[in-house]
């Protein structure tokens, strides 16, 4: 199991709309993404600097953000392209950000 953190950038005054969209996150989105072998995925915001970090486990191959050569996950990022600062296939600005320690 690998473990990923990145961190996403949310636009000001978004962030009650972007909790929401994701508490609704779209079944089909959520198949994928366990099919894929993403798992305890988290998402957190830093009301300061309207940072998003994620964190996620992968047990396969891609984490979600490798995903975005299939149909859904480019409506996804279409859908929330309006409230995050995005590249110019609508993909969210994603920095990964290394491990620098781990405690079991």
């Amino acid at each position: 199991m690998k473990r990923q953190a990145f961190k996403m950038f949310l636009k000001p005054g978004c962030e009650a709309e972007y909790e929401k969209r994701h508490n609704e996150i779209w079944p089909e989105l959520r198949q994928l993404l366990k099919e894929a072998g993403v798992g305890n995925y988290s998402i957190f915001w830093d009301r300061d600097t309207n940072i998003l970090f994620a964190y996620q486990e992968v047990s396969g191959d891609q984490g979600s953000q490798d995903l975005g050569t299939t149909e859904i996950v480019q409506k996804w990022w279409a859908y929330m392209a309006d409230i995050m600062e995005t590249k110019e296939d609508n993909s969210p600005v994603s920095i990964p950000l290394p491990q620098v320690f781990f405690m079991e």
